[in-house]
């Protein structure tokens, strides 16, 4: 059988999360690096692992899934024993495993889409020659900030979003913040004592300096 790969692209966000979660596992993986400028992602063959042409895909022997979240849940379940775990410490307890799929649909629903413009606007429109819309930025970090803001109440209780250990849900934000430290939104984290200390923990990680380097 063969073994894991994931088609992505090394700046692509879903595409790290999903190399986070394997750099936690201490897996093998081959990465195969598709070509976004080139439309390669819009393209019969990468079309029949995704039909929705978005990064990454991934395959498993023969299983292939897409989706970042849904990879890294897979991940974490059938290497449960290896690496790092990614799941409450007692996974097996219906309520701690709900806290952290809460966590993960805030994470998907709240905090990425609101930061994934705020990188758009100050991370890859620079990269391409065009100009920042502040106006847009001024929105999406008032947006931000209101999220932050419930972050921070919540790790005024636990070390991290989840719950004391790190998880999925932890895991999951690690991408889109490592664009935003390298933007002046970074002042939202720096400015909340506890979601600066999460920030600093969860950037630090081995697997992170990994993908973040």
């Amino acid at each position: 059988m063969a073994g894991i790969k994931v088609f992505g692209h090394p700046a692509s966000a879903p595409t790290m999360r999903v190399l986070l979660t394997l750099h936690e596992k201490n897996l093998d993986f081959e990465f195969v690096h598709v070509d976004l400028m080139g439309g390669e992602h819009k393209k019969e063959a990468f079309l029949a692992r995704n039909p929705f042409g978005q990064v990454p895909a991934f395959e498993d022997g023969d299983l292939k899934l897409f989706e970042s979240r849904a990879i890294t849940q897979y991940i974490a379940h059938r290497y449960e024993g290896q690496g790092t775990n990614l799941l409450p410490a007692d996974s097996k307890n219906i309520a701690h495993y709900a806290i952290m799929a809460i966590g993960m649909q805030v994470e998907a629903h709240q905090f990425e889409p609101v930061a994934a413009k705020l990188v758009s606007e100050q991370v890859f429109k620079l990269k391409k020659g065009l100009t920042t819309d502040q106006a847009v930025v001024a929105e999406e970090e008032a947006k931000l900030a209101k999220v932050l803001d419930v972050y921070e109440a919540r790790l005024k209780e636990f070390k991290y979003l989840a719950g004391d250990t790190f998880t999925l849900t932890d895991l999951h934000h690690i991408p889109t913040v490592k664009y935003l430290l390298g933007t002046p939104t970074k002042k939202l984290f720096t400015e909340r004592p506890r979601v600066n200390e999460w920030v600093a923990e969860i950037t630090k990680r081995p697997a992170s300096q990994k993908i973040l380097q």
